[in-house]
């Protein structure tokens, strides 16, 4: 296979390690001609779509180092899920389950360094492909029903097993389970018991299917169709289904000598946190797969706004994007997935900190459970989900309307790209639940004692001391300026939440968030976003550093131009909570435009430096770029 040489540009600067992280040399190009082999195909009918999907997979995960080493490097992880999801969003969420949850749960919750026999097997197994792996958590019939499930695991010590059930249709699991003939392993949460007391929930290994069909004690139902991320997902029903006491993922848990669980952790709050730590891994890749298609999505959309010719009016005879609406939405839309690109390197950096920490990660955790156990698990991990996904939703729906139709065709990728995202709102720990307990932590933990003070930012060359940045920028140009409105904005919005709990003290936890969700839901993603804005500034200090021009001026135009874009869509929340005030956003509009005219002429540079290569992409979608503008795509080599 021929590969598309390193773009000139990134051999000297930090800009692949913050677009696709800085794995093992040959891991990037090793994950490109595994997702070569098996162009994209729309597939829809199940009995082609899971073949093909069963294909594509077992080819990446012959590519990649075993899950044992993979899930130790938050770069890899990131790039070889981003890669998968440019690729085939289907084949992404098939990687999640796989990879990250199914085998993430046994390397880290089997007890000992290695687990049992049986579960090393079935390790090896998932990573040759040999075996396909999925997650059962969700339970069908309750709101968030992951703090209580009841999908119990009864011990039966005669038999040294336990004994797995369903009790009722509402907790049935709602997974992923193709049709295809094949060994099919599940990682399966259930509430243990044991010597007639309870132990908290745990995962455990179960023999789901082979190639004649489920397993005795295993039923599931027709596939249930979800339009936005189309896959094999069912009801499956556990019915006096046995596994082996090897099977219980049980972690520093064990049975006192009368039978009865024993958990070191203490709690089933604590135990709960503790089975759903493959979060992290999940929340650590999953915004660089969100930045990924966002910028794959914008590049699609300005290779058709150059191609295509308008008939409209004056502007007949003109391509799209020469129109000023069309440049302001794109070049917003390529600035926009470029914060999101910092925000992903910063949550890969959160990640490999919790892998490398002494002991093993724990991350930042919340006192208690809230309304869901996701921001408990990583705070600020479950933020940059949240976060993530939604923004890079918005910017694939952008340039979905700038294609007009053609931004709706199935072989065109944005509509797959968007549905990913979309799907992923309330998949991998619900956004909105996020926000939420977000906002509740934030409004009940001490304030903050020191003002938001950014980092230094390298720009183009040295400034004068005159020209320092001022403790409280009023430039919206300046670097710093969005990260300390949205320092302000943040802290405003968690004194007005702290002002309405304090006159709800004499009500009992519901009657005294009820009312107040909404607020805490808007504080929890103020906070996320002030996340994302900091990044932007530090991406400048930490990857940007000795890049020359063009490149770095154009980079750091795209990161001013997404911060004066956050402003004018917060405009109003920023005026009504008295944030800003008028005269500070008046300028916003036009020093927009006037970056906009500066980051036209790049744009064939940041098009091939933002690009995935054609042969994953499979777009129809001006997958060739006119010959007055080449643009094309690299493929980032691996030095060492």
């Amino acid at each position: 296979m021929t590969l598309t040489p390193l773009h000139p540009c990134t051999a000297r600067s930090g800009v692949r390690p913050l677009l696709h992280g800085d794995g093992p040399p040959g891991f990037l190009r090793a994950v490109h001609e595994a997702l070569a082999r098996h162009p994209y195909r729309i597939a829809v009918r199940p009995e082609e779509r899971d073949p093909y999907l069963g294909d594509r997979l077992r080819s990446l995960l012959r590519a990649l180092p075993p899950a044992r080493t993979l899930l130790t490097d938050a770069d890899a992880l990131a790039a070889a899920l981003a890669w998968a999801a440019v690729a085939d969003p289907r084949l992404a969420m098939n990687l999640v389950t796989h990879t990250v949850l199914c085998s993430g749960s046994l390397v880290q919750l089997a007890p000992g360094a290695t687990g049992t026999p049986e579960v090393r097997e079935a390790l090896d197994a998932l990573d040759r492909g040999d075996a396909r792996g999925s997650y059962l958590i969700t339970e069908t019939g309750r709101a968030n029903s992951h703090p209580g499930v009841m999908t119990r695991a009864v011990h039966d010590p005669e038999h040294g097993q336990f004994v797995l059930d369903t009790p009722d249709p509402a907790a049935a699991k709602f997974a992923g389970v193709p049709d295809a003939p094949e060994r099919r392993l599940a990682v399966v949460l259930a509430r243990v018991e044991a010597g007639g007391r309870e132990g908290g929930v745990f995962p455990f290994l179960v023999e789901l299917a082979d190639a004649d069909g489920p397993r005795p004690g295993v039923a599931w139902s027709a596939p249930v169709e979800v339009g936005a991320l189309p896959l094999t997902l069912r009801n499956v029903s556990l019915h006096g289904v046995r596994v082996p006491v090897g099977h219980w993922l049980r972690d520093t848990a064990s049975l006192d000598t009368d039978g009865t669980p024993a958990d070191p952790l203490g709690s089933p709050d604590a135990r709960l946190r503790r089975s759903l730590d493959v979060g992290r891994e999940l929340w650590g890749a999953l915004p660089s797969a969100a930045a990924a298609l966002a910028r794959q999505s914008t590049v699609l959309a300005l290779r058709h706004s150059r191609r295509m010719v308008t008939l409209a009016g004056p502007a007949s005879g003109e391509p799209l994007l020469s129109h000023r609406s069309q440049q302001r939405a794109l070049l917003g839309a390529l600035a926009d997935s470029y914060a999101l690109g910092c925000a992903a390197a910063r949550a890969r950096e959160l990640l490999q900190e919790l892998l490398d920490a002494p002991g093993g990660p724990t991350g930042r955790v919340a006192d208690a459970l809230g309304l869901a156990p996701w921001t408990a698990v990583s705070r600020d991990l479950s933020a940059y989900k949240a976060y993530s996904v939604r923004e890079a939703e918005r910017v694939v729906a952008e340039c979905q309307r700038r294609c007009g139709h053609h931004g709706l065709v199935d072989t065109n990728r944005l509509a797959g790209y968007r549905g990913f995202l979309h799907a992923f709102d309330p998949a991998g720990g619900d956004s909105q639940l996020i926000l939420y307990d977000l906002g509740r932590a934030l409004a009940t933990e001490p304030e903050p004692s020191a003002p938001y003070e950014p980092e230094p930012y390298e720009s183009q060359g040295p400034k004068a001391a005159s020209e320092a940045p001022a403790p409280h920028p009023t430039d919206p140009t300046d670097p710093s300026w969005w990260p300390t409105v949205l320092r302000a904005h943040e802290a405003a919005l968690a004194d007005g939440l702290r002002g309405a709990l304090d006159g709800r003290r004499h009500l009992d936890a519901f009657e005294r968030w009820n009312p107040l969700l909404d607020l805490a839901g808007e504080l929890g993603e103020a906070h996320a976003a002030r996340l994302a804005a900091e990044d932007v500034v530090r991406a400048g200090s930490r990857y940007l550093t000795g890049i020359g021009p063009p490149l770095r001026e154009a980079l750091d135009g795209l990161g001013t131009l997404a911060a004066l874009r956050a402003a004018r869509r917060r405009a109003g929340e920023l005026l009504t909570r008295g944030t800003l005030v008028p005269a500070a956003l008046a300028p916003v509009a036009a020093e927009a435009d006037r970056l906009c005219d500066r980051l036209l002429p790049h744009l064939p540079l940041l098009q091939g430096l933002f690009s995935f290569p054609d042969d994953i992409v499979c777009s129809g979608l001006g997958i060739r770029p006119p010959a007055a503008h080449p643009t094309g795509t690299f493929l980032p080599e691996d030095r060492s």
